[in-house]
């Protein structure tokens, strides 16, 4: 399974890689695959919110707890520490009880009779998952070097989208015929499977292998564990992110992108049920596929262009995230003021291939300012920042269109209520939907400086880099 390259080419290379190409994408691909479930289980309440609302008789706020404020509220604790045993333990191992925890926990949703049953369940699915994305980022840091280090995050990035489509198709369906507590079923059980599959078939490989042996710290033994030791390695990766102005910016355009996609999607298919009279299997098909496919070329291209930019210049990690949020804004008003449905979903469909062409980018960022003993600390850091956004974002939205609803339908006539709520739906919608204009600028601002940050993280690759090492070699002797 895992194939060697001969001694001569990893003498070449000066990286001692033992893994082959296809070995490297398996790893890659079976990652991606923890991520979409990942991503389904986070979305679920989405999907069955409309069919929970009237089966538990909820409100839209409380929607927003349970899809965001809920599973984010533990999440964001939990993501260092599980993080910071990521930088010393195999994180292969931290993946695979995370996954087969949360699927577990969703499923168990299928049983709960309350609301504050579902808040604690997903809560617990919350914590769980914050194992998954900064061992995963660090893995792949150290299966592929820099140059091909986006293009891999963008990969494994694809996991959202497809995480999307899975339960929109698969639960809006199950919603459809057997109600949302098998859909919990059919969305949660799958992901132990892949779990074993993880754990039976990737291997923890060396820190820092990519980067090659003179990568700074990369391979040295990580320093004992105390309160004092944690502390400083949070306060260096905490610096090198929120205190340099071009990644800083590069996360605040990642936060307030999140926040406007969190806030939207939550509410996007009971909008589609809402102002379009569609089903809920109707809705998940076509909200399954105008969120799925073009996001997942949108990020693989991103990643892509990306990659290939950055050779002339790293400040194109910033400009691509930039220049695709431009475009994607008023393509996703468009969408909300499309007057029938097959429209407004091409529209967020196009939109959404221009919106995640940011992803790859922003996670290489962040993998590439830091040192290989940080890199999980450093995603858990960014993930932290993304559960600000997943707690604030459907709540604002959810919390607006109660406001709106309210104000226009204080009776209780059916069909005017049922089109004001719709309305409603709108404008919360496009409010949250705003705040992506506002990321583009900070992605624009964090392209100033961002290659004399990269280059001041001691990358061996460039040149650069090398002669400033060979000089400090010089003066030693």
């Amino acid at each position: 399974m895992i194939a060697t390259l001969p001694d001569a080419q990893q003498a070449r290379d000066g990286t001692h890689r033992r893994y082959s190409d296809s070995y490297k994408r398996l790893v890659t691909l079976l990652l991606m695959l923890a991520y979409t479930f990942n991503a389904a289980d986070r979305n679920l309440i989405a999907i069955v919110a409309q069919s929970m609302k009237l089966d538990l008789r909820l409100s839209d706020t409380q929607l927003g707890l349970l899809g965001g404020t809920a599973f984010a509220s533990l999440y964001a604790v939990s993501g260092i520490p599980i993080a910071r045993l990521a930088e010393r333990l195999s994180r292969v191992s931290i993946i695979a009880l995370s996954l087969a925890v949360w699927s577990m926990l969703t499923s168990l949703c299928a049983a709960a009779g309350s609301f504050a049953q579902l808040v604690t369940l997903r809560v617990g699915v919350g914590i769980a998952e914050a194992g998954c994305s900064a061992p995963a980022h660090s893995l792949i840091s150290d299966y592929y070097r820099r140059a091909e280090r986006t293009g891999a995050l963008s990969l494994y990035s694809c996991g959202l989208s497809l995480g999307y489509l899975l339960v929109s198709v698969v639960g809006g369906y199950v919603v459809l015929h057997q109600g949302w507590r098998a859909a919990c079923l059919a969305v949660g059980l799958p992901g132990v499977a892949v779990a074993l599959l993880i754990r039976a078939l990737i291997e923890e490989p060396e820190r820092g292998l990519a980067d090659g042996r003179n990568a700074a710290g990369a391979l040295a033994t990580p320093a004992g564990f105390s309160a004092r030791t944690e502390a400083r390695e949070l306060a260096t990766v905490a610096r090198a992110l929120f205190l340099s102005w071009p990644a800083a910016n590069v996360i605040a355009g990642f936060t307030l992108s999140s926040f406007a996609s969190y806030g939207a999607w939550m509410f996007i298919p009971a909008y589609f049920n809402r102002r379009f009279g569609l089903d809920f299997a109707t809705v998940g098909l076509v909200l399954g596929l105008a969120g799925s496919v073009p996001v997942a070329l949108g990020t693989l291209l991103g990643g892509m262009v990306t990659d290939r930019a950055a050779a002339h210049g790293e400040r194109w990690y910033a400009l691509v995230p930039a220049i695709g949020l431009a475009i994607a804004t008023p393509l996703y008003l468009l969408a909300l003021v499309a007057s029938g449905w097959q429209a407004a979903a091409a529209l967020l469909a196009a939109a959404g291939f221009f919106q995640y062409a940011s992803l790859g980018p922003s996670f290489g960022v962040v993998q590439n300012v830091v040192g290989a003993r940080r890199r999980a600390t450093a995603t858990a850091l960014l993930y932290l920042c993304l559960t600000v956004a997943l707690a604030a974002g459907p709540l604002f939205t959810g919390g607006m269109i109660d406001h709106l609803f309210a104000a226009a339908c204080p009776g209780s006539g059916a069909g005017r209520c049922g089109a004001a709520l719709a309305q409603a739906s709108r404008a919360g919608i496009v409010a949250a939907l705003c705040f992506h204009a506002w990321a583009a600028v900070h992605y624009l601002l964090g392209a100033f400086g961002l290659g004399r940050q990269i280059q001041a993280a001691g990358d061996p690759e460039r040149p650069e880099a090398r002669a400033r090492a060979a000089r400090a070699q010089v003066s030693s002797r």
